[in-house]
């Protein structure tokens, strides 16, 4: 089971979600690493955007092994995703299932940079009838000091903003990408404060930046998938955009958080718009080949 499970993380971080799943079909029901498997499970189906199923496999990784902080993490992030797309009261109930997922995660592993930093930017967010609060984000803050400093940077980049200390928010933006050991997708968080902004010339000096950094670090992460992404939520440079969605696909360095069949969707969008139909269309097979059933893509028409 142990060699299946990191063949399905394999295919989970290569953006396979059919691999994945085809993988996952094939694993006993019971064992000491099923929380695992249905960990991995809620993740492909949340790169899929199927909250339901994600949020029961997560609630059932929970249950089986009540004492680990990722699982409650990913409980909270499938709880959160799903409280976006759903009626207000809802969200509301949802709200506060998500911020008892972050503080356990938190609280079962107190020096868990990612649970503390979505811990953190869910009390910026939150109104305080659901738990948020801009001293409890503070707070998390302090103690994101000690562990990741970059992610304290940014979560005090984030209280700035919403506090309209546009200022203090870009040096802090600014600094974390000082103190980050893989800067380039720090380079895009920095480039969308831009974009909010409609500060244009330097969103692109710092997507040029974000650029520099992917090329010279092997850690890249998904720079090049958001730097693409934050030109096309501009409206600006398509081909750049698309550029960087191939270089991204053609890379080793995949991940969950930016799907390899969403990027093709998303390259298949720019090639439409391009002019490229013949290209969109294979860019949207690419996808669905990846991911048969993924709705985003079955609607889209090249």
């Amino acid at each position: 089971m142990a060699r299946t499970l990191v063949q399905i993380d394999q295919a989970l971080q290569a953006g396979e979600a059919d691999k994945a799943l085809g993988l996952m079909s094939s694993l006993p029901q019971g064992g000491a690493q099923l929380a695992q498997a249905q960990n991995l499970e809620c993740r492909v189906r949340l790169t899929l955007q199927q909250w339901d199923a994600a949020v029961g496999k997560c609630e059932q990784a929970v249950r089986i092994e009540v004492q680990n902080s990722n699982d409650h993490l990913w409980l909270g992030r499938a709880l959160g995703e799903k409280a976006d797309r759903t009626s207000f009261m809802s969200a509301f109930s949802l709200g506060k299932r998500v911020r008892v997922e972050f503080e356990a995660a938190v609280k079962l592993d107190p020096h868990n940079a990612e649970a503390l930093s979505d811990l953190g930017e869910f009390y910026q967010e939150a109104p305080g009838v659901i738990g948020g609060g801009i001293d409890k984000a503070e707070a998390v803050a302090a103690q994101l000091d000690k562990i990741d400093a970059a992610r304290a940077h940014l979560l005090r980049a984030r209280i700035a903003e919403g506090r309209r200390d546009l200022g203090s928010a870009e040096q802090e933006f600014k600094q974390a990408i000082a103190t980050a050991a893989h800067p380039a997708d720090d380079w895009t968080t920095l480039a969308s404060f831009y974009r909010r902004r409609q500060r244009w010339q330097d969103l692109d000096a710092a997507l040029h930046s974000c650029i520099i950094a992917a090329e010279k670090d092997k850690r890249p992460g998904v720079a090049l998938y958001d730097a693409a992404g934050v030109l096309t939520e501009s409206n600006r440079d398509p081909a750049l955009a698309a550029q960087l969605l191939e270089e991204y696909l053609a890379g080793n360095a995949k991940s969950e958080e930016a799907p390899a069949f969403e990027a093709h969707l998303r390259l298949a969008r720019l090639k439409k718009q391009l002019g490229d139909a013949a290209g969109a269309q294979l860019e949207l097979a690419a996808a669905l080949k990846l991911a048969h059933d993924y709705k985003p893509a079955l609607d889209f028409r090249p």
